[in-house]
């Protein structure tokens, strides 16, 4: 065996991956170090409420995108049906509409004052009485409705990636399909599944807007009301550490929930997902569920808010076109692509150290890197104003006039470091759930035939986890482009994205 597949280089891997889990996690620490350093956790009252209140929330909305991102993702996998093929993209659309916007339009059509309790009070009279629409009920479905690609993205891809002589196997002893997907790929696809109820749960911890909009008060509705409403700056960052405990008992979950098992395959080339071709009325119920979806999560949405446009600008045409549109445009895309490749390099680099064997400290290191993605973006960008203000005294302590200067707040800087810092987490997902199906042969075999770490991510383990690659992009690109809190707290004078022109 060559000194390559003894080990070289590993030291180097899972020194990167410490350095990068340092400069990821170093706005947390910064916000943890400053509650400990007020003399604990200073707790507002309520704080029983909400937790229990964000339990809920989070269970339910897990359970409901894990069963509709699951079936939609089986469906357009398994089965053939008519607009599968153009489904099976549109059902990614709902990931760009953020929840605050749809969780207004939902409110705007079912409330009281909206169309379609009006027209209920028409027919059945005034007897009918309000519906519960702002309630917990109502900011689950939305919240359903917008982060089930998550987990549609994540098991799709799982389905597709799948080496098919299991699969195969199944069918050949006799199992049915719908035992075949349950008995074999679905266990099979645990990785993929975890790590979609993962972002999902995170995304539930630090939406403060949308639950809002149902009087539904989560822990994170108590950082934005304690820090906004009192300006009890020390209890606001206790309730955001309380955010943080939540989100290392999500990651807790999410590695039970794949337990001991390896789910990587061996094998060559089978038939594999053959689709099975749908007729009739169940070929109808497909394109049905599929065009239900995409309809109630982003079509009639953005279809409303193009009427409320429309009627707003009335004779207005001009007003139509923007000049400033272009140019924030561009800004958003800009900032959004370059954060999406540091996110996916640097969720490469800490997936490939872990798969060369780097030992409890660097998988604690790697899980370090998500916690980023569960602090509400308000509290990241203040711990992110912190290390830039800590840098600039350690600096000037060591003789550098001036420190960083305005590197951090006269720049893009800021920004892209908070990005990197809240959006690590879904490109580690999902690339990590492409590594953990390679099979370790594979790469024994490749580092035994002299291949050393960087070849082995380049010709090995990027081939194979291409397709996670591509989720993490889409992933980053798409949450980088609806962020608001961390650019109005960062964004230099004169830099306008999308989010914050809107």
């Amino acid at each position: 065996m060559s000194s390559t597949a003894r080990g070289a280089g590993r030291p180097g891997w899972s020194l990167a991956v410490l350095l990068i889990a340092l400069v990821v996690a170093s706005p947390v620490l910064a916000v943890a170090a400053y509650a400990v350093g007020q003399g604990g956790l200073r707790m507002p009252g309520g704080v029983a409420e909400m937790v229990a209140t964000t339990l809920a929330l989070l269970v339910l909305v897990a359970v409901g995108t894990a069963a509709l991102g699951t079936g939609l993702a089986w469906l357009v996998t398994a089965y053939e049906f008519p607009l599968r093929w153009v489904l099976s993209w549109l059902l990614v659309l709902p990931l760009a509409m953020p929840a605050y916007i749809l969780g207004f339009v939902f409110l705007s059509t079912f409330d009281y004052a909206g169309p379609v309790q009006g027209a209920l009070r028409s027919v059945l009279g005034d007897d009918l009485g309000a519906l519960p629409v702002r309630s917990l009920g109502g900011a689950v479905v939305v919240l359903v409705l917008t982060l089930y690609p998550y987990v549609y993205l994540l098991t799709r891809a799982a389905f597709l990636e799948l080496a098919p002589t299991a699969y195969d196997a199944a069918r050949t002893l006799g199992a049915s399909r719908a035992r075949a997907f349950r008995t074999v790929l679905l266990p099979l696809a645990r990785p993929s599944l975890a790590a979609g109820l993962a972002l999902v749960t995170m995304e539930v911890l630090t939406d403060f807007a949308t639950v809002q909009y149902f009087n539904v008060r989560t822990v994170s509705v108590g950082v934005y009301l304690t820090w906004k409403g009192t300006y009890d700056v020390g209890s606001a960052i206790s309730l955001a550490v309380l955010v943080l405990v939540f989100a290392v008992a999500v990651l807790a979950a999410e590695r039970a929930l794949r337990g001991r098992a390896r789910y990587h395959q061996k094998g060559g080339r089978g038939r594999g997902l053959e689709r099975r071709r749908l007729t009739g009325w169940r070929a109808a119920a497909a394109t049905a569920a599929g065009l239900s979806v995409v309809g109630a999560a982003f079509a009639l949405p953005v279809l409303r808010l193009v009427t409320w446009a429309v009627s707003a600008l009335g004779d207005d045409a001009g007003a139509v076109v923007d000049e400033r549109f272009v140019d924030n445009l561009t800004s958003s895309l800009v900032v959004a692509a370059i954060a999406a490749v540091v996110c996916v390099v640097v969720s490469l680099t800490i997936s490939h150290a872990l798969r060369l064997g780097g030992g409890a400290l660097v998988r604690g290191a790697a899980q370090v890197t998500t916690f980023g993605y569960a602090v509400p973006g308000a509290v990241v960008g203040i711990g992110v104003l912190a290390v830039f203000a800590g840098a600039d005294r350690a600096l000037v302590a060591l003789g550098v006039e001036g420190g960083t200067g305005l590197l951090a707040t006269g720049s893009v800087l800021g920004i892209l470091v908070a990005y990197v810092v809240r959006f690590t987490a879904p490109a580690y997902q999902a690339v990590e759930a492409s590594f953990s199906r390679v099979s370790p042969s594979v790469s024994a075999s490749a580092m035994t035939l002299g291949a050393g770490p960087g070849r082995l991510l380049r010709q090995v383990h990027l081939p194979l986890a291409r397709p996670g690659v591509a989720v993490a992009a889409t992933l980053v690109l798409i949450d980088a482009v609806k962020e608001l809190p961390l650019v109005l707290m960062l964004r230099p004078f004169g830099f306008t994205t999308l989010s914050v022109w809107v």
